[in-house]
């Protein structure tokens, strides 16, 4: 075992990291805070043509100001079903169809809807953590592998420092989200 390849283990210990943090941006984006965002529709599906398809390749979503989103299919034939796939999805919003448009009204949120909301994105910020902490735990693995196969015991406890270094950066990266959040979300 070389350097080369701790640090090609490090590379891809923090590439497998900066995914979770991907994922957990998305996750949050998904989070509504009283404003509209086309992101609440992301995975919402409607029955178009024979199949299961995302609203997103069904139509034009856009925003009409900030607590309306619209939803304007290219097929007029699309506008129930996708009227239904909103409804299906349960994201908590009543689609208004006037025969050519879909819009979605958000309502403004109450107090308690807030800390629901916060509550849930500190469920996903714990989420990403789990994953950061298994990302180390198989990164320490493997460099415990390596050790048995001729590393220095040197560089591996170095290493290890090192992958402890990257997790820590990534958590406060979850932390400083976490708190945009939920700032966000408490904003009146």
């Amino acid at each position: 075992m070389t350097d080369t390849d701790v640090k090609d283990l490090l590379n891809e210990v923090r590439a497998q990291m900066k995914k979770a943090i991907e994922h957990f941006e998305y996750e949050l984006s998904k989070i509504r805070a009283g404003r509209a965002s086309t992101a609440i529709l992301d995975g919402v599906n409607a029955e178009a043509y024979g199949a299961l398809t995302p609203i997103n390749q069904l139509a034009n979503i856009s925003i009409l100001d900030a607590r309306t989103i619209s939803i304007q299919p290219w097929d007029g034939g699309l506008l129930h079903p996708i009227e239904r796939g909103i409804l299906m999805a349960n994201i908590g919003l009543t689609p208004q169809n006037d025969g050519k448009v879909i819009r979605l009204n958000i309502p403004a949120l109450t107090e308690e809807r807030r800390k629901d909301l916060v509550k849930q994105a500190k469920v996903e910020a714990e989420n990403c953590r789990v994953s950061l902490r298994s990302f180390r735990r198989d990164g320490n693995e493997k460099i415990k592998k390596y050790i048995k196969d001729g590393l220095p015991e040197d560089s591996g406890k170095q290493a290890e420092t090192d992958i402890q270094n990257i997790l820590n950066d990534f958590s406060g990266s979850v932390d400083k989200h976490l708190e945009m959040k939920e700032k966000e979300i408490m904003t009146v």
